[in-house]
């Protein structure tokens, strides 16, 4: 009804990529809607679904929650950083918000994110990657959410609530309408690609070479 949707707004949530080129960050911001105090006793967590053209480094995120700089879960845990954009598959993150002390009912955290390489392109040096909205999940242990306004959510992540007690992760009952976000990546010419190939050719011949010529100089032989 339109009272209810007027009581329960949805979450407004923006994000942005940081940086220029392959290795970006993307920074996501949420404002929750409705009247609820979100001050403490409740995580907030932005899942988004990551397109097979950018990638999260498992490693490097490793490093980070380490020195509590980020908090994330991939899914699948394992990434192969070396596949390009064609024979890659999508990925889910699970990212952490943390309250912004500037705003009581605002979160945010930022992520690396890598463009994979992608196959060269016949006009255009750039392969543009279409990364959608994020879905916002919130865990209370402490308290109940009404339920005009959130629905029980299946996530796969633990809620960083008490240990001992069983919380529930929901979702807005009322969506809010997302925009794409457009990842440019940086990729090669088919016209060069011969070019490539022969300086290619010819850099490993001449390095080759060099090798041979300094073993047979210096190197001992019995």
């Amino acid at each position: 009804s339109p009272g209810v949707q007027a009581a329960c707004q949805g979450p407004a949530v923006t994000q942005e990529l940081l940086e220029e080129g392959f290795h970006r960050d993307l920074l996501m911001k949420v404002e929750l809607g409705g009247t609820e105090t979100w001050a403490g006793g409740c995580t907030v967590v932005a899942r988004t679904r990551l397109p097979p053209g950018i990638y999260v480094d498992p490693y490097e995120l490793m490093s980070l929650q380490q020195h509590n700089l980020t908090k994330a879960v991939l899914i699948p845990d394992v990434v192969d950083v070396e596949a390009p954009e064609y024979s890659a598959t999508d990925l889910v993150v699970l990212l952490y918000l943390e309250p912004d002390p500037r705003c009581s009912r605002c979160f945010r955290a930022a992520l690396p994110v890598h463009g994979r390489y992608h196959r060269p392109a016949g006009d255009s040096e750039e392969a543009l990657v279409a990364l959608k909205g994020p879905e916002v999940l919130v865990c209370c242990c402490d308290d109940c959410l009404p339920t005009e306004c959130w629905k029980p959510a299946e996530v796969e992540a633990p809620c960083s609530g008490k240990k001992d007690y069983p919380c529930q992760w929901y979702s807005p009952t009322h969506e809010p309408a997302y925009e794409e976000l457009i990842l440019q990546v940086p990729v090669g010419l088919k016209q060069h690609s011969s070019l490539v190939c022969v300086v290619t050719l010819l850099a490993t011949v001449f390095c080759s070479s060099l090798i041979l010529a300094a073993v047979c100089k210096y190197g001992h032989f019995a």
